[in-house]
């Protein structure tokens, strides 16, 4: 384990949902949110004993809302409500995403607001700090009345059924797993089945993972577009400060330019043509890429700001309010994180798509500025990095395939009563591949980017741009005749997750 994470009343940071879902971090339950949990279920006890309906206690769900469901029946409700939505289909989720799943609808049980007693609380913080991870599949989610089946797939475990696996990702009895982490199956009562379910937990995980990788991911893209002003002899004159923080004050075109600017602090490249060169600009993709990269990073600081706000939220249907009134809502209802889910894929499909273009430019003998054809040691007998400018251009269509908005489509569902969805889920899957899709499109322009600055020489590159080289050039060779690429791409794609930026 690493680190604790405390689960209260108040929500949680997006440091805790990664330090859980990637880092395994141990969680602790406050006393607040058990004694929140035990008020609010004291008012579900109540109305599950009164005569008048209630949603979810005394009812059936969805297009079944208006059955009223007799107390010797509603243990097998809530049972029949878990089995019946574990229908997921489809190849297995990763890891972290179900963790971060789990994590969140336990941050939302012990905000005392779903009426759940503290021992269904107890029992999911259990499972995540014995590394326990319930079978989620792919398909399931509409993104409405949350993420139902994945959800499902977690509380099915909850209750001793189902498939997960254990800390090493292997697959065992859910009994085992349990007994063997001394962890009690949990029967569940009135509404209990609902409020592990009835969340956007996943897709909201999904965006706080999405927002921490593509912060790394843009640190690297101004660190690798530096290098590539490098190797096409391009200028640096155009990221001053007072060209960005006073003409166009967008702050993440300000942070990129800065960064860029630093970067190429010292580089005797640059400096060698800043007298004799007769070119009046660089190409767009040199001269406006802290308009692109820092375009992402204010789209991030949106979406930073909507994943605070949900990390603050209480979703589930019904919620029991602060004076005890048990209140049907549509807080399920996912549109505030599919829209920036959807958001977030465009921006990082644009990113990538800049990046090809000034790979393409480095490997063109006609626009490259003296380098030779693709970088290639004998041009002709060696075909270069041709063929990895061709992948990452299927990299970046791919992407731009994948930006298509999941959130403007809809499907309706549950006999018409669910008739608007927000595909959530689906905008997250999407944008989670795309995310994976730019660092290996950002790793061909930083092998490309590389290559063009060592074949400079004896012109020196900035010491920012040679520190990142040498790192490079740990696991992935420099010029030379044509070899073997696609392990050095892999490892260049680990280089950029890891790169040494400043």
């Amino acid at each position: 384990m690493n680190g604790i994470v405390e689960v209260g009343t108040h929500g949680m940071t997006l440091d805790d949902v990664i330090a859980v879902a990637r880092d395994d971090a141990e969680i602790v339950l406050t006393d607040a949110a058990l004694d929140a949990m035990a008020s609010s279920r004291a008012q579900v006890e109540s109305l599950a004993a009164s005569d008048t309906p209630a949603y979810g206690i005394s009812t059936g769900f969805g297009a079944l809302a208006n059955r009223h469901i007799p107390i010797e029946s509603r243990v097998q409700l809530q049972r029949s409500l878990v089995r019946s939505h574990a229908a997921g289909m489809g190849p297995e989720v990763e890891r972290e995403v179900v963790r971060a799943l789990m994590l969140l609808r336990l941050k939302t049980l012990a905000s005392g607001r779903t009426g759940a007693r503290p021992v269904v609380a107890q029992t999911m913080a259990a499972l995540l700090n014995a590394g326990i991870t319930p079978v989620v599949h792919e398909f399931g989610s509409l993104g409405c009345s949350g993420d139902l089946a994945p959800l499902a797939h977690c509380a099915l475990v909850l209750m001793g059924e189902g498939r997960a696996v254990d800390r090493d990702g292997t697959e065992r009895s859910v009994p085992e797993l349990l007994s063997g982490h001394r962890i009690e199956p949990v029967e569940l009562r009135e509404k209990e089945g609902l409020a592990l379910i009835n969340g956007t937990d996943g897709m909201l995980g999904m965006l706080v993972m999405a927002i921490a990788d593509l912060d790394a991911l843009c640190d690297a893209a101004d660190v690798i577009a530096a290098m590539s002003v490098e190797g096409l002899l391009g200028t640096d004159q155009v990221f001053r400060a007072d060209l960005h923080t006073e003409l166009r004050p967008h702050p993440g075109q300000a942070v990129s330019a800065a960064r860029m600017l630093a970067t190429l602090e010292g580089s005797g490249i640059v400096a060698s043509h800043k007298e004799n060169d007769d070119r009046v600009q660089d190409a767009y993709s040199l001269r406006c890429a802290p308009q692109v990269t820092g375009a992402v990073r204010d789209t991030l600081a949106h979406a930073r700001t909507v994943a605070e706000r949900e990390l603050a939220a209480a979703i589930d249907n019904p919620v029991v309010l602060p004076d005890g009134t048990v209140s049907s809502n549509g807080n399920f209802h996912g549109a505030p994180v599919g829209y920036v889910l959807d958001f977030l894929a465009i921006a990082a499909a644009d990113l990538g798509s800049m990046s090809e273009r000034r790979t393409d430019r480095m490997l063109d003998a006609k626009r490259s500025h003296g380098l030779p054809p693709f970088l290639a040691d004998d041009p002709g007998v060696d075909s270069g990095l041709m063929i990895a400018q061709y992948t990452q251009a299927g990299l970046v269509s791919e992407n731009k395939r994948l930006a298509v908005p999941a959130s403007v489509d809809s499907i309706p569902s549950s006999a018409m009563q669910e008739d608007h969805v927000s595909m959530g889920w689906h905008a997250a899957r999407k944008l989670r591949s795309a995310i994976g899709n730019l660092a290996r499109i950002l790793a061909v322009e930083l092998v490309t980017s590389a290559r063009a600055i060592e074949l400079r020489a004896p012109l020196q590159p900035a010491p920012a741009t040679a520190e990142v080289i040498r790192y490079l050039r740990e696991s992935v060779a420099g010029p030379g005749a044509d070899r073997f690429l696609a392990p050095e791409l892999e490892a260049a794609t680990a280089v950029v997750w890891s790169l040494p930026v400043r």
